[in-house]
C-alpha cells in the first residue's frame, strides 16, 4: 500500500480510540494487533458509498442520485467492503502508531490477509488486522571503557625523502646513446626480436610465438622490466650483435597458451642508450615541484611524509578501537535500514566508478542489481553496526557539538560538493552524525590503552573482500611488472 499518498487522499477522521496491542518480533520489528472500533468501521463504509455515488456513472440515473442499493448490485458488495477496508489500514495503522508512541522507520506490512479482512469485515462491527513495523533498534553495549588494543606504529623511513628524490631524478633522467661498452642493467635498450617454440610439441617446435615479434622495441633493463630471461640475455650485448637467448615462460604467466613453455628469441641489439640524472640542486627543485629551493623542497616532503605517517597510524588506532568495540556490541538490525545502508554503498560505488570514467550503465544492471546487493550486505551490515555503536557510546558519555564545528564543516563539505545539487537537511544530519561518531572514537581512545607494535608485526587474517566500492568489478591490467609480452603493437616498458 503506498500508505502516505492514500493517507492524504483518503482521511478518516475518528473521535473512537483504537485497542492496540503490540508484540517485539525479530530484525527490530513490532509486530500490532489493531482493533477498529465498530463506530469506526461504520463510518467508513458509509464514507466510501458517498463517495462512490458521487462519482460513479451508471446509465438511467443522475450522477449522485445513484440508489445505494444498485450501486451495490453495479459494483458489488466485496469491492465496496474492499475499498472501506483500503480506508480503515491506511488510516487506522497511522493512527495506531501515534496512539501507541511508535518511532517507526516507516517499513510498515500488513501480515493479515485481505481474504480474511473481506471474510469479517461487517459495517458497524469492530475489525481486527495485524502488521509489523520496522523501529530503531537497541543498541546492547557491554563494557567499552578502558579498551586495551593493540596498532601498527608508523615511522617516516630515514631515506624516504632522499628515496623520493631519486626517483623523480631517474623520472627527469635524458636519455643519452652509448656505444663504447655493452648493455648492463640500468640501460634503455632497442632491439628486434622473434621468439619460437622449441621442444614442448612437435606441433610448436620452430613455430613463431603469436605476438612474439617486434622491430625498434624499447626495453629497460630492470628487474620486473621484462622476462627476467630476456633480460639476462641481453645485458653484456654489444651494438649490432645477434644472440639467441633460451626463455621459459613461468608457470603463472598471465597468457595459459604459454605458461611453462620453452622458446628461444633471436635478438638483434640496435641501440644502447644510459640515464643521464640530473643534477640535485635548486633548479631540479624548481623543475619538479613549486619550492624555489632544494632545502624547502626536502623540508615540504619531510612534513608530508610524517603526515602521512601519523593519518597510517591513527587509522590503525581507530580500526583497533572500533574492532574492539564491535565485540562488546550486540543489536538486532531492521531490514529498512540495512536497504538505506545498501543504497548508499551502491551509490557511492557509482559515483566512484563514474569519476574513473567506467561505465555504470554496464554494471548496474536490472540482472547484476540483486548480486551486487547481496555482496555488498555483509558490509551494510557491519557499517551499520559500527555507526550504531559508535552513536551509544557518544549518547552514554553525553558527546555534544558546538554549533561553529558543524557550520565549519559543512562549509568544507560544500565546497568539495561546488556545483552539485545539495540538500542542506541531509548534509547537516550527516555532517552531526560524522562529528559525533569521530568525538566517540576520540574518547574511546582518551579513555583506552594502545599498544603500539612495529609497522607489519600485526597480522590481520585475509577476508575475500568482494567489493562493492569497488569490488563491484575486477579490474584487469597489464603492466611491466606482469612480464607479459604484447608485440609488435604495444611495446612493454614501465
Amino acid at each position: 500500500y503506498q500508505l502516505s499518498q492514500l493517507i492524504k487522499q483518503l482521511t478518516l477522521h475518528t473521535q473512537a480510540s483504537m485497542k492496540v496491542t503490540q508484540e517485539k518480533l525479530p530484525a527490530s520489528q513490532v509486530g500490532l494487533e489493531i482493533e477498529i472500533p465498530a463506530e469506526t468501521t461504520k463510518q467508513a463504509y458509509e464514507k466510501v458509498l458517498q463517495n462512490l455515488s458521487r462519482t460513479v456513472k451508471i446509465p438511467g440515473f443522475r450522477q449522485g442520485k445513484v440508489p445505494r442499493q444498485v450501486l451495490l448490485q453495479r459494483l458489488g458488495a466485496q469491492q465496496v467492503k474492499a475499498a472501506a477496508i483500503e480506508e480503515l489500514l491506511d488510516s487506522s495503522l497511522k493512527q495506531a502508531i501515534e496512539q501507541a508512541q511508535i518511532e517507526a522507520l516507516g517499513n510498515y506490512n500488513l501480515t493479515s490477509t485481505l481474504e480474511d479482512l473481506l471474510s469479517q469485515f461487517k459495517p458497524g462491527e469492530p475489525l481486527t488486522f495485524s502488521a509489523s513495523v520496522d523501529v530503531p533498534p537497541v543498541v546492547n553495549l557491554g563494557e567499552y571503557n578502558g579498551l586495551s588494543v593493540k596498532a601498527e606504529e608508523t615511522k617516516v623511513e630515514p631515506d624516504a625523502v632522499d628515496n623520493f628524490l631519486e626517483e623523480r631524478r631517474v623520472e627527469q633522467a635524458t636519455l643519452v646513446p652509448v656505444e663504447s661498452r655493452p648493455a648492463q642493467m640500468g640501460d634503455v635498450v632497442v632491439v628486434d626480436y622473434v621468439g619460437r617454440f622449441t621442444g614442448d610439441s612437435e606441433e610448436d617446435e620452430g613455430s613463431v610465438i603469436p605476438n612474439g615479434e617486434a622491430k625498434d622495441f624499447e626495453i629497460e633493463l630492470g628487474e620486473g622490466k621484462f622476462l627476467e630471461d630476456i633480460l639476462q640475455g641481453i645485458v653484456g650485448m654489444n651494438p649490432d650483435q645477434n644472440k639467441e637467448v633460451p626463455v621459459t615462460f613461468p608457470e603463472d604467466y598471465p597468457l595459459e597458451d604459454l605458461a611453462g613453455k620453452s622458446s628461444v628469441f633471436t635478438i638483434t641489439l640496435k641501440e644502447i642508450k644510459e640515464k643521464e640524472l640530473p643534477e640535485l640542486d635548486d633548479d631540479f627543485a624548481q623543475e619538479v615541484s613549486d619550492k624555489e629551493t632544494l632545502a624547502e623542497l626536502r623540508e615540504y616532503l619531510q612534513q608530508e611524509f610524517q603526515e602521512k605517517a601519523d593519518q597510517e597510524m591513527q587509522a590503525s588506532k581507530e580500526e583497533a578501537l572500533i574492532n574492539a568495540l564491535l565485540e562488546k556490541v550486540e543489536v538486532d538490525l531492521p531490514e529498512t535500514l540495512i536497504d538505506q545502508e545498501l543504497q548508499t554503498i551502491l551509490t557511492q560505488t557509482a559515483i566512484q566508478m563514474q569519476q574513473l570514467g567506467m561505465d555504470v550503465k554496464r554494471l548496474f544492471t536490472e540482472e547484476n542489481l540483486p548480486q551486487l546487493r547481496e555482496r555488498s550486505r555483509p558490509d551494510a551490515i557491519q557499517s551499520l553496526r559500527q555507526s550504531l555503536a559508535l552513536k551509544e557510546v557518544a549518547k552514554r558519555e553525553s558527546l555534544t557539538l558546538e554549533e561553529s564545528e558543524i557550520e565549519a564543516k559543512s562549509q568544507e563539505l560544500m565546497k568539495e560538493l561546488a556545483g552539485q545539487e545539495v540538500d542542506p537537511d541531509r548534509l547537516r544530519e550527516f555532517v552531526e552524525s560524522d562529528l559525533l561518531k569521530l568525538k566517540a572514537i576520540k574518547w574511546l581512545e582518551d579513555n583506552g590503552t594502545i599498544e603500539l607494535l612495529p609497522k607489519g608485526t600485526i597480522t590481520e587474517e585475509e577476508t575475500e573482500a568482494e567489493d562493492t566500492a569497488v569490488t563491484v568489478t575486477e579490474l584487469e591490467t597489464t603492466d611491466a611488472a606482469s612480464q607479459t609480452i604484447e608485440v609488435p603493437a604495444e611495446p612493454v616498458s614501465e
